[in-house]
């Protein structure tokens, strides 16, 4: 087999061709030239002014760092591979469409089916411990939940079972670090539209949507400060409960359902991904 020569000692090119030390040798003053290709052979280098900045690297395999995105992580395309229920059931769930006004079992199985695939990629993927399974609870409990919506009459026990999720989410988000300045703007920012919605209510609705309202917005601001994942899922929640709220007891909106199912299918998801990391809460 032909030895190839890894250095080019003709090159116009400032860098190359130049060898640094005895053979074997790798440079190593600051203008170390990139590793371009890995052999048995002598690599060959790129002279520091093509080469531009180091890229970034993750040394979290115990192995040689790679540029950071050169290839797809493992484990990640792990979690992938078992998100592929949820993704088909919210296709079925969107292409059948099933209307509003045709309340069946049917029709609540369809709604509920992507959430609990979540719950059961919760219980393959994640690392267990209370976190993972209070996420599964409130998984659970918004599935109740979404069953109880698709009949009008059982709308209080629908908001009764999501507000039972919510505590599940803001029991499992933790309350430390407390953070009130955000609370205090979630409560600026929430608190009229809360207050504008209660005004559209009927007497007996007031009590239960008023104390729904306060339970999503904490667990809005628990969320926030877990970030990452769960911050946007927690956020996308809160958006998806307010356009529904809007359509239910303001006026009816344009394609609202629409809105509301994408954003609270996202949100749910969010939320689950945060679970087999589930790194704490932000303390900066």
């Amino acid at each position: 087999m032909l030895r190839l020569r890894p250095l080019i000692p003709h090159s116009p090119l400032p860098g190359l061709g130049q060898r640094r030390g005895p053979p074997g040798h790798l440079p190593r003053d600051p203008f170390c030239p990139q590793l371009l290709g890995q052999c048995n052979q002598r690599p060959l280098y790129l002279c520091p002014s093509l080469r531009g900045p180091p890229a970034p690297t993750d040394h979290r395999w115990g192995e040689e760092p790679r540029a950071f995105g050169a290839y797809p992580k493992p484990e990640c395309l792990d979690v992938c591979k078992w998100l592929i229920p949820f993704i088909l059931s919210c296709c079925v769930y969107f292409c059948l469409w099933i209307p509003e006004d045709q309340p069946s079992w049917v029709a609540a199985l369809v709604k509920c089916l992507p959430i609990f695939c979540l719950a059961g990629f919760l219980w393959v993927v994640s690392p267990g411990g209370s976190y993972t399974r209070l996420l599964q609870g409130a998984l659970l409990c918004s599935a109740v939940g979404d069953a109880c919506l698709i009949w009008p009459e059982a709308f209080l026990h629908g908001v009764a079972a999501f507000a039972t999720a919510h505590l599940l989410y803001l029991w499992a988000f933790g309350l430390s670090p407390p953070k009130p300045g955000l609370l205090l703007l979630i409560f600026l920012a929430s608190g009229p539209y809360l207050i504008l919605m209660l005004l559209h209510l009927e007497l007996d609705m007031v009590l239960p949507v008023a104390a729904y309202g306060l339970i999503l917005m904490a667990m809005l601001w628990r969320g926030l400060v877990w970030g990452g994942s769960a911050g946007w899922g927690a956020l996308l929640f809160t958006l998806s409960d307010g356009v529904l709220a809007w359509d239910a007891f303001a006026q009816p909106l344009p394609h609202a359902r629409l809105a509301i199912m994408t954003t609270y299918y996202a949100a749910q998801l969010l939320i689950s991904l945060s679970a087999p990391r589930s790194p704490g809460p932000k303390t900066d």
